[in-house]
């Protein structure tokens, strides 16, 4: 019983207090809207255009002017028509033909590759210049890299996260929220959905996979000691292995889900409100953390999630159960 209940009590990291809400019921309620910061002027640059959340970005602070103060001045794109493209849809006024380009010019960096390899190499001069920083999930594609980019961040005192607009905000918190509530002796096995592409030219399960991952350590913790992949023809689902002895199945479809197997049976886990733009409080959370250094998350569970990534590729080929390598 200790260990199952371990289980449950690594919740607290991830969920940032939903198990105070658990116990009083108030995440019944929506939430108010996301803070809108403190004004402060804030020039942001963007490496990657090829990824269209780039467009959404620019739309966000400049077309929409959700965060006063906050704008997007310049970009850098893989390609000259990523570039335009992002630009001209996304209402940024300026493109560079270099990354290097941007020092001087901006106040705060937000990379946005496609395929998370390039993540660590376009943020560490910036970092090293003290430019906090926000990466696109993934973090990284090598946990090797992210301790690189984290130990630079750290030794210079610059701000820097990631965030997966699926795993992070009031509806996950609320979800969180109920499993706590939960009797852990009561709980079977658990069963979480989402899309996810083992081919992908982009990283394979890293593409997609991260948002299940990032959701999943969120709402349940990421006390994960091993992954493991099962395939049978295209057909594939991973199985994560927590050290307290629970098994959490991840069923690759479209649909982000949440099922805990009781032992009266199936119940599903979904958040008891809906916010009108769940992906606003991830950017509230960016923008306090470029105007006032505060991060939405420590370095330390910034790494996990790219750890089990790494393990679910290796699963792949190996379909036998592979370790998270946290430290690399």
């Amino acid at each position: 019983m200790t260990d199952r209940r371990k289980f449950m009590h690594t919740l607290g990291a991830g969920a940032l207090g939903a198990l105070a809400l658990a116990a009083t019921g108030r995440a019944r309620s929506a939430p108010g809207a996301p803070d809108k910061g403190t004004g402060k002027k804030i020039r942001i640059g963007i490496i990657g255009a090829e990824n269209s959340h780039t467009i959404g970005i620019g739309k966000t602070f400049n077309e929409q002017k959700m965060f006063p103060g906050v704008e997007v001045v310049a970009l850098w794109g893989e390609t000259d028509e990523f570039a335009r493209n992002a630009a001209q849809k996304g209402g940024i006024p300026k493109i560079v033909k270099h990354q290097s380009e941007l020092m001087g010019k901006i106040d705060a960096l937000i990379v946005d590759h496609r395929h998370a390899r390039y993540h660590v190499p376009a943020a560490i001069p910036f970092v090293e210049a003290g430019i906090p920083t926000f990466v696109d999930k993934p973090f990284c594609y090598r946990v090797r890299n992210g301790l690189k980019l984290i130990e630079i961040a750290e030794s210079k005192g610059t701000p820097v996260t990631s965030l997966s607009g699926v795993g992070y905000g009031p509806e996950v918190d609320d979800m969180a929220a109920q499993v706590a509530a939960l009797d852990p002796d009561e709980i079977r096995s658990v069963v979480v959905t989402g899309p996810s592409d083992i081919t992908s030219k982009y990283g394979g399960i890293f593409f997609y996979g991260i948002h299940t991952v990032e959701r999943l350590f969120r709402i349940f913790g990421d006390d994960v000691e091993a992954v493991r992949a099962t395939r049978n023809g295209g057909r594939y689902t991973f199985q994560f292995k927590y050290a307290a002895g629970q098994i959490v199945t991840y069923v690759p479809v479209r649909n982000w889900d949440v099922h805990v197997a009781m032992s009266q049976g199936m119940r599903q886990i979904k958040p008891r409100f809906k916010v009108e733009n769940g992906t606003a409080y991830m950017y509230s959370a960016i923008v306090k953390m470029f105007q006032t250094g505060v991060e939405p998350r420590s370095h330390a569970s910034l790494i996990p999630p790219i750890a089990a990534l790494e393990a679910m590729e290796r699963s792949v080929h190996s379909e036998d159960w592979e370790l998270l390598l946290i430290g690399g």
